[in-house]
């Protein structure tokens, strides 16, 4: 994404065991708009495979990158944060993914996020390297997929970087709010259908009806979804006028 705070973040995923792992972190890349992945003894795999798995990321997949080591993997980076969900002896820095997004993005350079194998995470070596070491709050199961893992950095590196590049369409009419009057419409039809079903026969018809208008007015409809609960109202009277004038028929023929 050229022009993005986000072009400066590598993903590093360190020996990486399931391919499908890789492309489900291809995926989250995508959605978040990161571009950069470097993977370090990665298990064989199939690119093609990884793309009908990660569909529309041919130009991620396309730009990987190999290394043989972790430092030459992380060598051009400024900052190092690696993604660890265990607690170690060693005193490292800890942090939360919000924390370190704000903290990566300030850097002026290559920034890398960190990821480790699928069945022991990052080695305490590969820690070492790192500038932060970032937890991902959970409960007390704090063993992450990978790519989960991946996704909730990117999502806050995407928040921190304002990132958001998909608009949302328009509902397809606009409905302009509804009136004063047009809320009196369908008020008294709404009273219409209550009484016609006896609903006041036990209940307060003061209290209920300013109760129903609190409630409508709280949740804000617009002028189409008024005409909606109104439509209800009025389909409640139909329906029992057409259900009269059938007991009428049917007793007329007896």
């Amino acid at each position: 994404m050229t022009g993005s705070a986000l072009d400066a973040v590598r993903v590093v995923l360190y020996e990486p065991q399931d391919p499908v792992n890789i492309a489900a972190a291809v995926r989250a890349m995508k959605n978040m708009g990161l571009a950069r992945l470097r993977l370090v003894r990665p298990v064989e795999y199939d690119p093609w495979r990884l793309e009908g798995i990660a569909h529309d990321t041919a130009d991620i997949l396309g730009a990987i990158e190999h290394f043989p080591t972790l430092e030459e993997a992380v060598a051009d980076c400024v900052a190092v944060a690696g993604f660890s969900a265990r607690r170690r002896a060693a005193k490292w820095r800890i942090t939360t993914p919000k924390e370190a997004a704000d903290e990566l993005l300030e850097r002026h350079g290559p920034v890398a996020l960190l990821f480790g194998r699928e069945d022991h995470g990052l080695p305490n070596e590969a820690l070492d390297m790192c500038h932060v070491v970032v937890t991902i709050p959970t409960t007390g199961h704090a063993s992450l997929n990978l790519a989960q893992a991946v996704l909730l950095a990117s999502y806050e590196l995407h928040l921190r970087a304002s990132d958001s590049t998909r608009e949302l369409p328009p509902p397809r009419k606009q409905a302009p709010p509804p009136t004063a009057a047009h809320y009196e419409l369908m008020f008294a039809d709404a009273e219409k259908a209550l009484e016609a079903i006896d609903f006041f026969k036990t209940r307060n018809h003061e209290h209920i009806m300013r109760s129903v208008r609190t409630l409508v007015f709280r949740a804000a409809p617009d002028a189409r979804e008024l005409d909606l609960l109104r439509a209800m109202a009025i389909e409640v009277l139909r329906t029992l006028a057409r259900a009269e004038r059938q007991t009428n028929l049917h007793s007329d023929s007896l």
